[in-house]
């Protein structure tokens, strides 16, 4: 049999006569119509297989990690360092392990590392979406943000947004649906599939953290943003969703080595106090389970500025606190819509002023209502007191930390 006579299903011939690396004109995503065309037919199968070689090798490359880790735990546990829940080693043995691994380099300034699972959270319409896209396009072209370190090198990153549609992406990344942004290959931008069947076996969180981690080993991509928590739990403001929740992120940083980056909602909160981390939803599980945390506020003196502040950190010390926080703004100089860091400063140049007088007469009002009526709740004074119902949510925690420090007082 002569395998050079072979047709195609359009009767072309597979070894076409062609000049090798002569593909200067061809299309790498041809309709059926361009395989007419010899170099196009040779370059699409070319560019197929390279995509086949990628995807094979980033599958092996998960299982010779998994194969190693099996083998150094089962030297583990024939040594006797395996206890249980525990591995029990020599403070040098644990230092000669970790030379064997590489230093964590910036992903994002000293907000974010390698190797971490990272919690960027903030109250809605603040940007957290917008400046997670900007970080995954830096990471993408290997180009660092203006005033932010990048120390790793250009990767592939997967970016898992569950809040926009492709309509209002593409406005975002536009000039008013004109000129379009041109991203990187390394971008991988995910969403869910409307028409997707979910198994019958299995509950919409545990089909989306299946589908989650065969993007993550299909794709070979070591860096994720997951816009945002919400869509991995449904009420991950409750510790009891928060545990499970972190433990299975920490769980997929581990096996596939990953840096994580994931958004998360705040509460209403009071705007004339900073940013702490009990300002994130299911604070007490959330953050004690992260690596790093940082947070964006916005500025009272200027709505159009935010700030973006530290709020937990392993790897580096704390540099973005309350007395220096990154002073940016949002901008979009033509066809991508970014943070640009403008200064430094000092977060209560930002926080809201509270009147003094305002203050007491509220301190007074709440005093008054709990003395007449001793059952009423602290959501109900609130109730009472509040005059403008669209900011009944910071009024309430106000009402809530006078409630508390009367309450305290009277039992003391």
């Amino acid at each position: 049999m002569e395998t050079t006579n072979s047709q195609s299903p359009n009767n072309l011939s597979l070894t076409p006569q062609v000049k090798d690396n002569d593909f200067t004109n061809t299309k790498l995503n041809p309709v059926f119509d361009d395989l007419n065309d010899p170099k196009t037919y040779l370059s699409h199968l070319q560019e197929l297989t390279k995509k086949s070689v990628a995807q094979s090798l980033a599958t092996t490359q998960v299982g010779i990690k998994d194969i190693k880790a099996e083998e150094e735990r089962n030297l583990a546990i024939e040594s006797g360092e395996i206890k249980g829940l525990f591995i029990v080693k020599p403070a040098n043995s644990w230092i000669e392990l970790a030379k064997t691994r590489p230093i964590p380099k910036m992903l994002f300034g000293e907000f974010w590392f390698e190797g971490e699972l990272c919690i960027l959270f903030a109250d809605t319409n603040l940007g957290k979406s917008i400046l997670a896209v900007q970080i995954g396009d830096s990471i993408s072209t290997g180009k660092e943000i203006q005033g932010f370190k990048l120390e790793a090198t250009k990767q592939p990153i997967l970016y898992f947004d569950f809040e926009l549609s492709d309509k209002q992406f593409e406005n975002r990344y536009s000039s008013n649906f004109d000129s379009h942004y041109k991203w990187d290959d390394n971008f991988i931008r995910i969403e869910i599939d409307p028409d997707a069947s979910i198994p019958e076996n299995q509950t919409f969180e545990d089909y989306l953290n299946h589908s989650l981690e065969r993007s993550i080993k299909e794709t070979g991509a070591k860096v994720l943003i997951i816009d945002n928590l919400t869509y991995l739990k449904n009420e991950n403001e409750k510790a009891k969703d928060a545990l499970p929740l972190m433990k299975h992120l920490k769980a997929l940083k581990s096996k596939y080595g990953l840096s994580i980056l994931a958004l998360a909602h705040t509460p209403k909160r009071d705007l004339s106090k900073p940013i702490t981390r009990n300002d994130l939803q299911g604070s007490k599980m959330l953050i004690n389970f992260c690596d790093s945390s940082f947070s964006i506020g916005e500025s009272n003196t200027d709505k159009s500025l935010r700030y973006l502040k530290q709020i937990k950190q392993r790897n580096t010390e704390q540099i973005y606190d309350a007395e220096n926080v990154c002073v940016c703004k949002i901008d979009k100089p033509f066809n991508f819509l970014e943070f640009e860091l403008i200064d430094f400063g000092t977060e209560r140049e930002h926080l809201k002023q509270v009147n003094e007088n305002e203050k007491k007469e509220l301190e007074s009002n709440v005093k008054d209502l709990m003395q007449a009526e001793p059952t009423l709740s602290a959501y109900g004074i609130a109730k009472r007191l509040c005059t403008d119902e669209n900011k009944f949510q910071s009024f309430k925690v106000k009402v809530n930390r006078i409630v508390n420090r009367n309450s305290n007082n009277s039992n003391t």
